[in-house]
């Protein structure tokens, strides 16, 4: 995987000879060639789809929560117990 630099240097090089050239290209033609160089470019990242994202947004909350009602639970746990270490 190539450093975050080098890769927008890439990226940058790639642009400017897609954009400079002496052809006319159509402009649909132009945002075409650049999102499949975007797309190239993006690839090399360790990026996550925007779905992968919600997803895992929701595995997190249910988690979130999960861990909160359990933590209750060892607070009324301790809290029982706590009298009773008292006593001894």
């Amino acid at each position: 995987m190539l450093a975050p630099k080098a890769l927008l240097d890439a990226l940058s090089d790639q642009a400017s000879r897609l954009f400079s050239s002496d052809t006319a290209q159509p402009r649909a033609e132009l945002e075409s060639q650049f999102k499949v160089l975007m797309q190239g470019a993006f690839s090399k990242l360790d990026l996550v789809s925007r779905d992968e994202f919600d997803s895992q947004m929701v595995v997190l909350a249910r988690t979130r929560a999960r861990l909160e009602a359990l933590e209750q639970q060892v607070a009324e746990l301790e809290a029982r117990l706590a009298p009773t270490a008292q006593q001894d």
